[in-house]
């Protein structure tokens, strides 16, 4: 056997394996790798632990396998047919499957939320962004992007008012005086209490199908009835002295089911732009069909009031000053040649 000489041993050693290093990180900055192992080999300390990757976006909403859906643990062809869209949504929120008479009572909800026309502006807008050549995605999500704090926001306002009173007839207060206390706060500063009056309906035909949905419940034990006694009351407390009674509306009537379902007022808005997405996706799919291009918000032949200053020359400075010498200089002439 023929010994190899020491420059032979090194000529022949692979040619990816870097000698040692003395890296010293910056101060407080820990090395994202080992710089003392050879090139491509990960040094024990580096290894993830497999679970910090599959924990990063842990959930019991779902679990996603080849061949495996569940959802809250429920294979997806067990509830296909067997459960409603808001028994699912439901489950999906609240990890549980809803009685009947609760699938119910959020049923009736999101019904009565689905759709106010045209006039409303997230519809409008929907209606109007589906004429300019985006996809019906883009119009249905520039419609439900509308919906904030002034529209789309009074019901999850009002669960707040709902839940205020609650704790105010918890400590002792009767349910009617800590409503018209309330209401005289509201009116104090100007306010509008959310949930009440209409700048459309006299009296809004959504608001008594679903109370008398909640009545029933509360009457079979499915409901705890706090939010509707709070709801009436403040109705009861806005219509006092006044000729004409403020409505409840859809915002309102839907705070007291979802309350009496249990849901945060956070979700009880998510809820509602559940619901009125419909209304949404429907008004955006009937103009896209339509067929018609670039629709503003009013028919072409009327034009917006206009208040701005009256049509005027454009002058700018550099040459009105050009004019004044230039008539300066015309006078001068004038009054030399007349000398």
């Amino acid at each position: 056997m023929t010994r190899r000489s020491a420059d032979q041993e090194a000529a022949m050693a692979p040619q990816d394996v870097m000698p040692t290093q003395d890296v010293t990180a910056p101060q407080g900055v820990m090395p994202t790798q080992d710089v003392t192992a050879p090139q491509g080999v990960t040094a024990p300390q580096d290894v993830v632990d497999p679970r910090e990757v599959t924990d990063w976006w842990s959930t019991a909403v779902s679990r996603i396998r080849p061949g495996e859906i569940l959802l809250r643990g429920y294979p997806v062809e067990q509830l296909i047919g067997q459960v409603s869209f808001a028994e699912t949504i439901w489950l999906m929120l609240r990890g549980e499957l809803p009685t009947r008479t609760q699938g119910r009572l959020l049923e009736a909800a999101l019904v009565a939320a689905v759709d106010h026309g045209p006039q409303a502006p997230s519809i409008a807008a929907a209606r109007m962004a589906a004429t300019c050549g985006v996809g019906l995605n883009n119009a249905v999500a520039t419609g439900v992007n509308l919906l904030g704090d002034v529209h789309g926001g009074a019901g999850q306002q009002c669960m707040r008012v709902l839940a205020e009173l609650e704790r105010a007839v918890a400590e002792g207060a009767d349910v009617d005086g800590a409503a018209k206390d309330l209401v005289a706060e509201y009116r104090a500063t100007g306010s509008h209490v959310p949930g009440f009056g209409h700048r459309f309906h006299p009296y809004d035909p959504r608001r008594t199908p679903l109370l008398d949905l909640v009545d029933a419940a509360v009457a079979d034990g499915e409901a705890p009835g706090w939010a509707l006694r709070a709801g009436t009351a403040l109705e009861r407390a806005l219509a006092e002295g006044r000729s004409r009674p403020v409505p409840m509306n859809i915002d309102g009537a839907t705070a007291i089911v979802y309350s009496e379902l249990g849901f945060p007022p956070e979700l009880g808005r998510g809820l509602f732009v559940l619901s009125r997405s419909v209304g949404i996706l429907s008004h955006a799919w009937e103009e896209k069909s339509g067929g018609a291009r670039i629709k503003g918000p009013l028919p072409r032949r009327l034009l917006p009031s206009y208040e701005g200053p009256a049509p005027r020359d454009l002058i700018r400075p550099e040459r009105r000053e050009a004019g004044e010498k230039s008539e300066k200089s015309e006078e001068s002439t004038g009054r030399a040649e007349g000398a």
